[in-house]
């Protein structure tokens, strides 16, 4: 019976030290990098700012809006809030390509890499730490962002609609625990299917001596080109296509009714794709390749 206390404490020291070097990694990136949240929290601002100019005249199209039929109005009504989630999430994508880009290369270019690899941290420590920037921190903040950016749209839609008494007709088209949860699920798939994108930009930014943006786009470009002019087809760009928005119609079931709840999220049809395990184990080779270059980089 001994065993097990003295066999627990341990193990628990290497758990808590293993841990700590990714978590402390994790907040230097945060630190070092404002435009993480400084971006989402900007957007969400204008955001918000323009939906606040866009009530003025609120009630008479309100009631314009209600003589619809109920599956328009939850669109209609519904659709400032989709365009704040959209352009949330875009700018996540954006922040998080340029972040990878500059991840590895950034501390080749400024000689700090001389100063972290003195560190006790690994060099997997470091790039996993990178890595989860785009696919764990940036998607809990944007859903964060989202949801508080989405809640204060309704609160002040209902302070211009209380004087005529159309106030709950928000709340009762928008649900917005229901969109949270929707949203939570489209977050998810479209991180896992992003995942080797990311991977790709952690690769050119540990590999590349300069131009990391052109280095990442510019093959991608010349390949498809090349097909285009040498065979007449476009299957590579199909492939390119695919990666980018192929996970849509596989993580969602659209209505032809238009209407949107749980019964169109599709979990298990999305984690069945073969495309999106395939895409998880190249992130896996992207990164080890990563780590390995970092290994053996010195500063440019």
């Amino acid at each position: 019976m001994t065993d097990f206390p003295v066999e627990s404490e341990r193990l628990a020291p290497e758990v808590v030290s293993e841990a700590r070097p990714l978590y402390w990694s994790v907040r230097r990136e945060l630190w070092e990098n404002r435009s993480i949240y400084l971006a989402p929290l900007a957007v969400a601002a204008f955001v918000q700012f323009g939906f606040m100019i866009s009530t003025i005249g609120m009630p008479a199209r309100r009631r314009a809006v209600l003589m619809l039929d109920s599956a328009q109005q939850r669109a209609t009504i519904g659709m400032p809030y989709d365009v704040a989630a959209t352009m949330l999430i875009v700018t996540a994508m954006i922040v998080g390509a340029f972040y990878c880009l500059d991840a590895l290369h950034g501390e080749r270019r400024d000689r700090s890499i001389l100063f972290w690899k003195s560190l006790p941290v690994s060099d997997l420590t470091t790039v996993l730490s990178k890595a989860s920037i785009p696919l764990v921190v940036l998607p809990v903040l944007i859903f964060a962002v989202v949801v508080v950016t989405q809640f204060l749209m309704l609160l002040w839609s209902s302070v211009v609609l209380l004087p005529s008494g159309l106030a709950a007709t928000t709340w009762s088209r928008f649900n917005l625990f229901k969109e949270s949860w929707i949203l939570l699920y489209g977050l998810i798939a479209v991180t896992l299917w992003h995942a080797p994108i990311y991977g790709c930009l952690l690769l050119v930014s540990a590999w590349a001596r300069r131009a990391t943006f052109l280095w990442a786009v510019l093959p991608f470009v010349a390949i498809s080109v090349v097909e285009k002019i040498a065979f007449n087809t476009l299957h590579f760009f199909s492939l390119l296509k695919y990666r980018f928005m192929g996970y849509l119609p596989f993580a969602f079931a659209v209505k032809p009714d238009g209407k949107f709840d749980f019964t169109q999220l599709t979990p298990g049809r999305f984690l069945s794709m073969p495309g999106l395990w395939m895409g998880l184990v190249v992130t896996a080779a992207f990164i080890g390749a990563a780590v390995r270059l970092r290994r053996n980089r010195e500063p440019i």
